[in-house]
């Protein structure tokens, strides 16, 4: 699983010209999927995200959670986090789960990242979907969940 984490100050994620997901201050994160990922890496990938304190305190340190500043979330599905650019000029797709495995622990995310914070959006997952956002900082992580799992 990847994940591109981005702190915002607003994000919003539109389909065919309307909004699907909106929020204020929180994350905007955008899921990637590999076949090799099951639901517990997906507990794992979550439960790190919502834990991780890259908010500022009163002394202006990174030492706050998402749950300590009322944040909240957008996650939208992103297969292309999977891109293999490594031959030719057309990145290859490959790496990607499955369309099923991926809406599912797309889904199961979702349902995980409530377990931490009271507001989560969602885009719409296979649809072309516009996402715009103010970045907070900036502050952008990656995170893999290789960093965790060694896979076969």
């Amino acid at each position: 699983m990847r994940v591109v984490l981005q702190r915002v100050k607003q994000a919003r994620v539109s389909v065919e010209g309307r909004t699907v997901g909106e929020i204020g201050m929180g994350f905007l994160i955008l899921l990637g999927v590999c076949n090799e990922d099951t639901e517990e890496i997906t507990d794992r990938m979550i439960d790190k995200i919502c834990k991780l304190r890259i908010f500022s305190d009163e002394n202006g340190k990174t030492n706050r959670s998402l749950a300590d500043v009322g944040g909240e979330v957008l996650v939208v599905s992103q297969f292309t986090l999977y891109a293999d650019c490594s031959q030719g000029n057309r990145p290859s797709f490959t790496g990607a789960g499955s369309p099923e495995l991926a809406n599912h622990l797309y889904e199961y995310a979702l349902e995980r990242c409530r377990k931490h914070v009271e507001r989560v959006e969602h885009g719409e997952f296979g649809a072309e979907m516009e996402v715009s956002l103010v970045n907070d900082g900036p502050f952008t992580l990656v995170l893999d969940s290789d960093m965790w799992v060694k896979k076969k």
